[in-house]
C-alpha cells in the first residue's frame, strides 16, 4: 500500500492544477486498479463548479468520457467566400463536452476514494530533488514522488513574434422557433471580416432550438470585449437570420498557438511532469487540446502502471507533427499566407477524414503528403526549413 506521512505531507502523486489535464489524469489513475490506492493530492486555487468552458474534439471510438458527451455530429460544414462544403466525417465523430459536466463527473467519482485529497490554495512554486517533487503554496508545502503540473509556472515567454492567440467568445443561444439542424455543425465559417487575422464562426447545434455560436480569431492580440459581442449579434441576425433568442451561457477563452518550446518536464528534475498546455499538448496550428491530453494521460498512466517515473518523452512521430505545426504557424506569422487561405485550400482539396487524421496526429505518411501537396510549395518549404534549423 502507498505510504503517507501526515507530518511532511508526502504523497505518491501531486496533481498541480485541476483543469482538463489534471482531472483527466486523476480519473485515469483512479480507474487503474493497480494505481487506484495511491495517495493523491490535487491542488488548485479555484473550486471547479462553474461551466467555464466547452471542449470540442473528434475521435473514432467511444472515449473515456463518452458518458458525458453533450452532443456529437457525423457531418460538419466548411464555409468560405468562394465555396461551401459539407464534410462527411467518415468514422470520426465531432464531440462536445461541457466543462461543468466534466468537472462533476470526475469529482463525483473521486469522492469515493479516501486516498484522494483536494486543497484550494494558490501555488507559488514547484521544485524537486532526485527523489521527490515539492509544491509550495501560500499556506503549505507538499511533496510527492511525482508532481504532475498543468499550471503556467514553467511556460516560456509568449509574444507577438513567436505566437498567435486563439481567442474566442461563445454564446449558447435558445431560439423561439426550430431553426437548427442538430445533425450538422459548422466547423468554420470564414465569410467574416479578416482584418485581425484568421476569423471564423463555429455553429454547433445541439437541438432544433439550441446551439453554441462562437466567434473565433487567430491573431497576435485579443480584441476589446464589446467587439466579440458585436460580431456575434451581427452574425446571428444577418447570417443565421435569427431575430429572437435567449443567451443561456457565455464563455470567453484565450489559447496560445506558439513556436515557443513548452517543456514536457520541469526544470528541476525528472520528478516534475508537465501536462496540458504547460507540457506543449495544445496543438500549435489549431489550438485543439482535449484529445492530445487524453493520449498523453494514457501514456503517463501506462508508465506509472509499469512502476516507472514517467519520462513524458516525445516520439519521432510526435516530433514530426510538431514540425508540421510549427511550419504552418511560421507561414502565418511571417505573413507568407493568411490562415484563412491555408484552411480554404486544405478543405477544398482534401476530404474531412484525411484532414481530421492529420490535425489529430493520426495520419499516415501518405495522408501527410496529400495534405502538403494541397499547399503552395515555396511558402511552406521556406518555413519548414526555418523550423528545422531555428530553435525558438
Amino acid at each position: 500500500m502507498p505510504s503517507f506521512d501526515l507530518q511532511t505531507m508526502k504523497y505518491d502523486y501531486i496533481i498541480a492544477g485541476s483543469g482538463c489535464a489534471g482531472l483527466s489524469l486523476l480519473y485515469s489513475i483512479l480507474n487503474e486498479r493497480s494505481l487506484s490506492a495511491s495517495r493523491i493530492l490535487v491542488i488548485d486555487k479555484d473550486v471547479k463548479n462553474q461551466n467555464d468552458r466547452t471542449w470540442c474534439f473528434w475521435e473514432k471510438e467511444p472515449g473515456v468520457f463518452e458518458p458525458i458527451v453533450h452532443h456529437e455530429w457525423k457531418n460538419l460544414r466548411f464555409i468560405s467566400d468562394d465555396f461551401s462544403k459539407k464534410l462527411d466525417l467518415g468514422e470520426y465523430r465531432y464531440k462536445m463536452i461541457r466543462g461543468i459536466d466534466f468537472y462533476s463527473h470526475v469529482l463525483n467519482f473521486a469522492e469515493k476514494f479516501e486516498n484522494v485529497d483536494f486543497v484550494n490554495e494558490k501555488i507559488i512554486s514547484i521544485g524537486g530533488s532526485a527523489d521527490s517533487g515539492i509544491v509550495k503554496t501560500e499556506n503549505n508545502e507538499y511533496s510527492a514522488s511525482v508532481v504532475f503540473n498543468s499550471t503556467p509556472l514553467f511556460n516560456p515567454l509568449i509574444n507577438t513574434e513567436n505566437s498567435l492567440l486563439q481567442h474566442f467568445e461563445g454564446w449558447v443561444i435558445k431560439t423561439e422557433k426550430a431553426v437548427f439542424d442538430d445533425q450538422v455543425g459548422t466547423l468554420m465559417d470564414f465569410t467574416l471580416d479578416q482584418t485581425h487575422g484568421a476569423t471564423f464562426m463555429y455553429v454547433l447545434p445541439t437541438s432544433a432550438n439550441e446551439a453554441l455560436v462562437e466567434y473565433t480569431l487567430f491573431s497576435p492580440r485579443i480584441l476589446n470585449k464589446e467587439d466579440y459581442k458585436i460580431a456575434l449579434r451581427d452574425y446571428i441576425k444577418n447570417d443565421l437570420k435569427i431575430e429572437r433568442y435567449t443567451i443561456l451561457h457565455e464563455e470567453f477563452g484565450v489559447i496560445p498557438m506558439s513556436l515557443a518550446s513548452f517543456p514536457r518536464k520541469g526544470k528541476t528534475g525528472n520528478r516534475i511532469v508537465n501536462m496540458g498546455t504547460a507540457g506543449g499538448f495544445t496543438k500549435a496550428s489549431s489550438g485543439y487540446t482535449f484529445q492530445f491530453i487524453q493520449k498523453n494521460v494514457k501514456q503517463l498512466v501506462s508508465e506509472l502502471k509499469d512502476g516507472k517515473i514517467p519520462m513524458n518523452r516525445a516520439s519521432f512521430r510526435d516530433k514530426m507533427y510538431h514540425w508540421y505545426d510549427r511550419t504552418m504557424l511560421d507561414v502565418i506569422l511571417s505573413e507568407k499566407m493568411e490562415g484563412k487561405q491555408i484552411f480554404d485550400r486544405m478543405f477544398k482539396k482534401r476530404n474531412a477524414p484525411e484532414i481530421l487524421a492529420f490535425l489529430g496526429n493520426e495520419s499516415s505518411l501518405v495522408d501527410e503528403v496529400r495534405i502538403m501537396s494541397s499547399m503552395p510549395v515555396m511558402p511552406f518549404l521556406a518555413s519548414g526549413i526555418r523550423q528545422l534549423v531555428v530553435k525558438t
